[in-house]
């Protein structure tokens, strides 16, 4: 009989490596495709970052996404720290992971559907933009920019790459639960 961990358990290392693998993706995507001009608009980090949402717990997942944008800016400057995009992105991708892992972590294995995860992954993508966007705002008061206009344009830049997560994540993600039955701490039987 297959039995479900807790959430609160300490990492292991499936977590590790999941933490590991996309995270690696979400610093070489961005690079790999930076030849091309719209590429920043499908968000590269946001993909593989989001995917470990569904994957890992709450505080890898989010440790990860945090962690990922400011590697980035540091090793390559982009996103750049200033204006802070590197920061703006940290702050919005580990509220999104942490929100995505502490929903769907909690779902039943029945109820880990394709519409249950778009769902999710839709909802909580609104919240990230609404976060990023109010950073952008509050920065832009700051500054002495015009907020209004700079906030509404870093809310209509994110649209392609949502679109892109919302048509691929959740497929993604159905694809690794189905073709591995024990992720999320659902371990195999030891019986016979």
């Amino acid at each position: 009989m297959a039995i479900r961990s807790a959430p609160s358990e300490a990492i292991g290392p499936r977590d590790l490596a999941l933490c590991g693998v996309l995270g690696a993706m979400g610093l070489l995507l961005p690079l790999v495709g930076h030849a091309l001009r719209s590429w920043p608009l499908l968000m590269p980090m946001h993909l593989p970052l989001m995917t470990l949402a569904f994957l890992a717990r709450p505080i890898p997942a989010a440790s990860t996404a945090a962690v990922v944008p400011l590697m980035s800016g540091l090793l390559t400057g982009m996103p750049p720290f200033y204006p802070p995009v590197a920061v703006f992105m940290c702050i919005e991708l580990a509220t999104m992971a942490l929100l995505i892992s502490m929903i769907y972590i909690h779902l039943p294995a029945r109820r880990r559907t394709p519409i249950a995860r778009t769902l999710i992954l839709a909802s909580v993508m609104a919240i990230g933009r609404l976060v990023y966007v109010g950073l952008v705002y509050g920065f832009s008061l700051l500054i002495h920019l015009p907020a209004g206009l700079t906030a509404g344009l870093s809310f209509l830049s994110g649209w392609p790459g949502m679109v892109l997560m919302i048509v691929s994540i959740p497929a993604v993600v159905g694809i690794i639960e189905r073709a591995r039955g024990n992720w999320r701490g659902i371990e195999p039987d030891d019986g016979p």
